[in-house]
């Protein structure tokens, strides 16, 4: 019998107490680099039932009232009972928001652009994949169009008896040439009174179904909805939440390596959003010139230094140049310094959104104009690749 090749990703809600405290944060960075675009940010969040902290470090001129905007994240999702989940109006919130360090300010703050430090040290990776139209893999894009899609359904008022709290998972087949789906598991919390019969059976028909058809995929694929039987008890008040604990969920869903520092609540000047943008942009490029059908790019930067430390490429054995032409392409072609990608992503503009990439996912995003996924330097790939 023929060994089956199977990889799954999951994916979670913008109710999820992890996703909740991501929000939070980039709710927090987008509200002050608004009024400060040179303003330092790391921003944590913590929340459990009825209690949300907020911690790290920012260094502004200019005034956020930071428990406004959580109050107001919460709402809008729709935690506004601690029967639900949490109580926006009325949870207990601490600040405790200190300052950056100005060891690290030193390194990070200069006048060029272009000798503008890394704000930390660590390494960063970027990954793309021909298997899909925004080269990413099948598993996490879909993972995520099935959690999106069950929470617009939710707020338009179309998907009865749901609440915020949901995940998905998807299991892709490899084994033939043409990817098939097999397994599709969706976690979905839900009102007390609920016929859970008509519940499962709407989240397969209009959810489940709809989303597999549009990837243009099989749709006799095993289901798993609510395993339990029963999801009533979600949000903060069945489990705590932490800015940056889905970084998987945020990135490749697993089809990549990760690197060591998450996203949310870091202003640019941090690497480990900044570089992993752009990682993802060189990969994706790269791909999409044919130089291979995937490709995985690692950076990595030392702490008050504008160069990358290290640039190193994992191709699966699908390139079509040798890897040391690869890598001087990226030499030649992308300028992988902190300041210089702040200023082409245009990341510190105040219509820059973070909040926006805090829920499904930062990569391959057709909802959303991310600028590290534009594939403006395909052409000049090809040009060095002759």
């Amino acid at each position: 019998m023929k060994e089956r090749i199977l990889f799954t990703s999951e994916s979670v809600s913008e109710g999820h107490p992890d996703k909740l405290c991501d929000q939070i944060s980039d709710a927090i960075l987008d509200a002050v680099i608004q009024k400060d675009p040179s303003a330092h940010v790391a921003c944590e969040c913590y929340i459990t039932r009825d209690f949300l902290l907020i911690g790290g470090e920012i260094t502004t001129s200019c005034h956020v009232d930071y428990e406004k905007i959580a109050r107001d994240v919460l709402i809008d999702i729709g935690y506004t009972s601690s029967e639900v989940g949490i109580d926006g109006n009325n949870c207990k919130i601490l600040n405790l928001i200190n300052t950056q360090s100005p060891d690290i300010a030193m390194g990070v703050n200069r006048g060029d652009i272009a000798l503008q430090g890394a704000g930390d040290q660590g390494i960063m990776f970027g990954y793309a994949s021909d298997e899909s139209e925004n080269y990413m893999p099948l598993p996490i894009v879909m993972a995520h169009k099935l959690v999106r899609v069950a929470s617009s359904l939710r707020r338009e008022g179309k998907f009865s008896h749901a609440r915020p709290d949901m995940k998905s998972q998807v299991t892709i087949d490899y084994t033939e040439k043409e990817p098939r789906v097999k397994t599709v598991l969706m976690s979905v919390q839900h009102d007390e009174d609920v016929d859970m019969d008509e519940f499962k059976k709407y989240i397969h028909d209009n959810i489940m179904v709809p989303v597999v058809k549009s990837f243009n995929l099989n749709t006799d694929f095993e289901y798993l909805i609510n395993p339990t039987g029963r999801f009533v008890i979600g949000g903060p008040l069945g489990d705590t939440g932490l800015t940056g604990r889905k970084i998987i969920v945020d990135s490749y869903g697993g089809s990549a390596r990760a690197g060591g520092g998450c996203f949310s609540g870091k202003d640019p000047s941090k690497v480990d959003r900044s570089a992993t943008y752009a990682a993802r942009y060189v990969a994706k490029n790269l791909v999409a010139a044919g130089v291979s059908k995937k490709m995985e790019v690692q950076l990595s930067y030392a702490i008050g230094v504008a160069k990358p430390i290290s640039i190193a490429v994992d191709t699966f054995n699908t390139e079509t140049i040798s890897k040391q032409k690869i890598l001087k392409i990226i030499d030649e072609v992308f300028d992988l310094r902190p300041g210089i990608i702040i200023e082409k992503f245009k990341m510190t503009h105040p219509t820059f959104k973070y909040k926006d990439l805090a829920t499904y996912g930062h990569f391959g995003r057709p909802d959303l104009d991310c600028p590290w996924e534009k594939l403006d330097k395909v052409d000049a790939i090809k040009a060095l690749m002759k």
